[in-house]
């Protein structure tokens, strides 16, 4: 009757207990409420209309240049810093399969052997001669007790509060987060080597521009000299004449260096030491790139690694905050063993009387002190509050990164026009000034600044090309260009089921 009231005693103890525990978790459980992560994005981009038309293709169609793409293709395979996250994203696939494993139960199968001798004066060895005593027949059992040994170990942890499989599918998001990483950094790289590119054929423009005008310039100190020797002109037109020529030499040399450290900077992209950069600058006044279907802004949420990325993270930020909580409530484990045992080596194989087996199952809630795991939910809150900031700011950047190349293409491409204009007139004054001077109409003044206006305006011309083709490459990359889409990126890749609250932005409790 005692016993039957102690069991009752404790049974409503560990109930009152439960109680204490499921209201602990719910005061530490109330939250304020989540900031939105939904973003206001604007229905159009602005001075542009919405168009179904998809605003990504892949850069292989987009670059028709082959000495481009040839590039892209060779740095995609030996860029260093991609080979560097390509092996951290099988970092991260590896806590994945750990996460997975956490789920199941663990067996372990193992074996044992050794010898052990208890004194007689003890509870144990009294209760070996007693035993020793009662034995009439059979194996003696000996003073120096041998204990051989072999058993499998079973053990589980019931995940009734989708714990361990919220820290797995958590585990799942982050692993696409660093292969949404690896296509961010694809377009990274496909963008900077395509700016490269198109400055290197910028500077050769340049250097061909500079040493026509160093030819004219050349032919015009020639025809200074003649002045002068007919005493029309002083050493003083001379002088300024080939200081103008030293002076456009001289930045001939920059130029050239500039082309250098160019190439080794396309070839540093390209995992390759330095060597001759194959590309193909005529008609660069010309050149244009393919036409960009803007899309509608909501686009970018789907075409933009880093937007995908931020979103995973939010999602799996969501999942630590649900797993962290499940710590507050009580836990199920099962344990089991099933083996053999004997003092014996010769009987230790013999059943029933050498086999051993055991089953427990345990039920613990944190009761007193639970600081550390309260700790370990509060951080997970305000990560996941940190997570939906970072992804609006993401958002937030796509957007304004869009706007901004969008318009600097169009007024790029309206100040060219105009730019073009200045050239012309420059280039048919040129020859004006000279006819002038040498019928005596004009100062050799005339002549130097004209060809000087001339020159500075043929290399701004070449410079704002050069920024237009730059302009329409980061719109490219601002609205998610630069991988195949379809392909999945380029590279091998690992598919991994997506978990059904991947879409979840606003996991937690």
């Amino acid at each position: 009757m005692n016993m039957k009231k102690l069991k009752n005693k404790l049974l409503a103890f560990n109930f009152v207990c439960l109680i204490v525990t499921v209201q602990g978790c719910s005061s530490v459980l109330r939250r304020d409420p989540l900031p939105s992560s939904d973003p206001p994005l604007p229905a159009n981009f602005p001075d542009t209309a919405g168009t179904k038309n998809s605003a990504v293709i892949g850069w292989q169609e987009y670059f028709k240049d082959p000495n481009l793409k040839s590039l892209i293709s060779t740095a995609l395979s030996n860029n260093q810093e991609l080979n560097i996250l390509l092996q951290e994203i099988e970092a991260s696939k590896s806590e994945v399969r750990a996460r997975k494993g956490a789920i199941f139960p663990f067996i372990t199968a193992g074996t044992t052997a050794g010898i052990d001798k208890v004194g007689r004066h003890t509870a144990a060895g009294a209760a070996e001669d007693n035993v020793a005593n009662e034995i009439a027949t059979g194996v003696p059992i000996p003073t120096n007790m041998p204990n051989f040994g072999f058993s499998a170990d079973f053990d589980w942890e019931v995940d009734i509060w989708r714990k361990l499989r919220n820290e797995r599918d958590a585990a799942v998001l982050r692993y696409l987060g660093t292969q949404e990483g690896r296509n961010f950094m694809i377009t990274n790289i496909v963008s900077e080597i395509a700016e490269t590119y198109y400055d290197l054929v910028a500077f050769d423009n340049q250097l061909s521009t500079l040493k026509r005008m160093i030819e004219i310039q050349k032919n015009a100190l020639e025809a200074v000299k003649l002045q002068k020797a007919n005493a029309r002109v002083t050493e003083l037109a001379v002088r300024r004449f080939e200081a103008e020529v030293f002076k456009n030499q001289s930045h001939l040399y920059q130029i050239q260096q500039q082309i250098t450290v160019t190439e080794n900077k396309l070839n540093y992209l390209a995992g390759r030491y330095p060597q001759h950069v194959k590309r193909k600058s005529d008609g660069f006044d010309h050149m244009m790139l393919s036409h960009i279907y803007t899309g509608l802004p909501a686009e970018l949420l789907r075409n933009r690694p880093d937007v995908r990325r931020a979103e995973l993270e939010l999602a799996a930020t969501g999942l630590d905050v649900k797993a962290a909580a499940a710590r507050f409530y009580p836990s199920l484990s099962i344990s089991s063993a099933l083996g053999l045992q004997s003092f014996s080596l010769a009987s230790a194989f013999t059943t029933p009387a050498s086999l051993v087996y055991g089953v427990a199952g345990n039920v613990m809630a944190p009761l007193i002190n639970r600081s550390a795991i309260k700790a370990a939910f509060l951080g997970a809150s305000a990560r996941q509050i940190g997570a939906i900031y970072s992804y609006q700011q993401t958002v937030l950047k796509a957007y304004i990164e869009t706007v901004n190349q969008l318009a600097q293409i169009k007024n790029y491409g309206r100040s060219y026009d105009l730019k073009a204009q200045q050239v012309a007139a420059l280039n048919d004054s040129i020859s004006i000034a000279g006819q002038l001077f040498f019928n005596a109409r004009a100062e050799y003044t005339e002549v130097l600044f004209t060809q000087r206006d001339a020159l500075e305006s043929k290399i701004d011309l070449i410079e704002l090309k050069q920024e237009q083709l730059t302009a329409f490459v980061k719109a490219y990359k601002a609205l998610g260009g630069g991988y195949n889409h379809a392909a999945g990126g380029s590279g091998n890749s690992t598919k991994m089921a997506v978990p059904k609250s991947a879409g979840q932005l606003r996991g937690g409790s």
